[in-house]
């Protein structure tokens, strides 16, 4: 072989290991509710990373937008129906990529007052943001148990840090913490890690629904004992807030880190974080004060210290 010729293989071969390479490093990411805010943020993060990105929507406007993206493929997908699903799981399986990690991301909100909630509402927030990730994780287990990736579900610190007219979300994202707990104990023997990420007040398309749907019902609560609260409450929260880019950048850790942690709480300010530590603390001292074996201040001291350690 002429040297001009076998030096042009060698390229083709360096070509070739090169974007097997580029091909290996790439992850595949399944995100729901990827139109907006939070879920959009991160889909257009981990897309810029060289990694391709199954981006769950429910309209076709949608759907074109994203697809639009580089290494971005929009898949119909409304976390309430099974057949969209379904469908997702198919479509998925039959592209051949794999599946290295889902983010349960879709969600929604309301702001009302827990005794003049109607039943329906809360049954509309469980089935998109408990139900939701519980269905998803479910059909797009065995994909990701087979590549022993990662499972990481939007939460908030509302799960951890009720606030006023928040009862009904607060619910929900309660409802993932036990969600993530839990399913991180039975995915760990596949070598599968479970997260959940915590984010604070941050400007998201939830946020912003919450509050149209707070001044939508304004007249509802004309003869509410909560109306004069009701209205303060919508006024703080029509504040503005900060983009969620933090919110995409610790998405990125969870997914990607070495040694990922069970939590990732992320906050716009430091009075959130502060405020959320110190329930998750006061819960604790509340389980410890009323229970028959009460461990003292020693006891409770020395185990902090060891859980600081194992955090280490």
């Amino acid at each position: 072989m002429k040297a001009s010729n076998l030096s042009s293989f060698l390229n083709i071969l360096i070509l070739l290991a090169i974007c097997h390479w580029s091909i290996a490093q790439q992850k595949a990411i399944l995100i729901t509710g990827a139109t907006s805010g939070i879920g959009l943020k991160t889909t257009e993060l981990l897309a810029s990373k060289g990694h391709f990105v199954y981006a769950g929507a429910r309209k076709q406007e949608d759907i074109d937008r994203l697809n639009a993206i580089q290494n971005v493929q929009a898949i119909k997908l409304d976390v309430t129906k099974q057949e969209d699903i379904d469908r997702a799981v198919k479509t998925i399986t039959e592209a051949g990529r794999g599946l290295y990690a889902l983010v349960n991301n879709a969600g929604v909100s309301i702001l009302s007052p827990l005794i003049e909630t109607e039943e329906s509402e809360l049954k509309w927030m469980f089935d998109i943001n408990v139900y939701g990730p519980y269905r998803v994780t479910k059909a797009f287990a065995p994909l990701i148990i087979e590549s022993k990736g990662r499972i990481t579900t939007t939460g908030s610190i509302s799960g951890i840090l009720p606030g006023m007219f928040a009862g009904p979300y607060s619910m929900t994202k309660h409802a993932i913490e036990g969600f993530t707990d839990a399913l991180a104990i039975e995915m760990e023997q596949f070598g599968v890690q479970v997260s959940v990420v915590d984010p604070g007040g941050y400007e998201t398309k939830i946020r912003e629904k919450g509050i149209a749907s707070m001044e939508a019902a304004k007249e509802r609560y004309v003869n509410s004992p909560y109306r004069e609260a009701f209205l303060t409450t919508l006024d703080r929260r029509a504040n503005p807030r900060k983009n969620s880019d933090e919110v995409a950048e610790m998405f990125l850790k969870a997914l990607f880190e070495d040694n990922p942690t069970r939590r990732y709480m992320i906050v716009p300010n430091e009075g959130q974080g502060t405020a959320t530590i110190r329930q998750a603390m006061r819960e604790m001292l509340e389980l410890n004060e009323n229970q028959p074996y009460k461990l003292s201040r020693e006891d409770l001291l020395d185990i902090m210290d060891g859980l600081l350690s194992e955090m280490d």
